[in-house]
């Protein structure tokens, strides 16, 4: 198993206290807990993308760009990048360019993203999202993988002979996910290209991940690519760790719950994907993806989430805790120290098993 650290940069009032910090400082501790998340030794760092609602994520290539020249070794990825709204030639030049600071880092994690307004934002049709992602994420493959590319599709001028510059780093382009959500889509359009899966795991109940973690494994097979290759990432509710789980509880219960009802999107209701149902700190523990309570209790969970999943990349998240900076430092540690060394060993995987720069070196189609 590899790991990283996600954030979607929430910035919204504390829900207990009112409190909220500057814009300034939140993005500034995005990327000190990118550098600390190196020195613990992390697989990954990744940073969302969102245009609507109570974030600061706007700009990913800007805050992975900070954390390029603050970093060596972490891999820098994105959680997700909205191909559905951005124009791919700006992806590819964008994302190349970080790709060259970075020395081969980057890693996408695409999708249509997980907040309606972006699109009414970009003046964007929200019933052809799936068709803008397919279409979108097929024309930038093509502008990293070749020189002189004319195209013509439905969602933006032709292309005649572009090539998008600065190229990709080494002689292969970026890896790139599928962010899985709700949809079969998403898994569909990662295993036509043999690309990896990335389950949001977040707010949904296990069975509903699973069966999208599914289709993508059969489909992946049956358009003739390699299973070894399939490679899944999981995401999680978020972490918080005790010595007991009776002390997780107590001590996280009154900021989760009030979390919950701060952020229920009455107008979604309806909709997968967009509240949780489990309310109670209890339910989250039981059934829901969250990672909290004792070290060893986080470990099974992730462990019995692996039975079923399979998956290659555990990603958590310590910003939404509602702790200080210093106190999400002392999460990332123990999960770093007591947590992942028993999962690695107990869940193996090939997913880079060399530094990126050495992965980068032979070149794919």
């Amino acid at each position: 198993m590899r790991f990283q650290v996600l954030t979607i940069v929430q910035h919204a009032p504390h829900p207990l206290t009112g409190a909220l910090g500057s814009a300034a400082d939140r993005l500034a501790e995005v990327v000190e807990t990118g550098v600390r998340a190196e020195e613990l030794g992390f697989d990954g760092y990744a940073v969302g993308e969102r245009h609507a609602g109570a974030f600061l994520a706007s700009s990913p290539t800007v805050l992975l760009g900070a954390l390029a020249a603050r970093t060596t070794r972490i891999r820098l990825l994105t959680g997700v990048t909205v191909v559905a709204i951005l124009d791919p030639v700006r992806v590819a030049e964008d994302y190349a360019t970080l790709d060259q600071l970075s020395g081969g880092r980057v890693e996408l994690v695409i999708g249509k993203g997980a907040e309606m307004g972006h699109f009414d934002l970009f003046g964007l049709d929200e019933e052809s999202q799936w068709e803008y992602q397919a279409e979108k994420y097929e024309l930038l493959r093509r502008l990293w993988r070749e020189e002189k590319v004319s195209w013509r599709g439905r969602f933006r001028p032709a292309l005649d002979g572009a090539t998008t510059v600065p190229r990709p780093f080494g002689a292969r382009p970026p890896r790139v996910w599928h962010g899985s959500a709700t949809s079969l889509n998403s898994p569909e359009l990662a295993a036509r290209h043999g690309d990896p899966l990335f389950s949001a795991n977040a707010i949904q109940p296990r069975a509903a991940y699973v069966r999208l973690i599914d289709h993508y494994r059969e489909r992946f097979a049956a358009h003739g690519h390699d299973p070894a290759h399939a490679y899944v990432g999981a995401g999680s509710g978020g972490l918080f760790l005790a010595d007991t789980t009776q002390q997780a509880v107590a001590r996280f219960k009154e900021f989760y719950e009030a979390r919950v009802r701060q952020t229920y999107k009455p107008h979604l209701a309806d909709k997968p994907g967009y509240n949780t149902p489990f309310r109670t700190i209890e339910e989250a523990i039981a059934d829901g993806p969250h990672l909290i309570g004792s070290p060893q209790q986080v470990i099974d969970k992730i462990l019995d989430f692996h039975q079923v999943y399979r998956h290659d990349l555990q990603s958590i998240t310590v910003d939404s805790s509602g702790l200080a900076l210093p106190a999400q430092f002392e999460q990332l540690q123990r999960f770093a120290e007591e947590v992942a060394p028993v999962v690695r060993q107990a869940a193996p995987t090939t997913l880079w098993q060399r530094p990126a720069h050495e992965e980068r070196s032979t070149p794919v189609t």
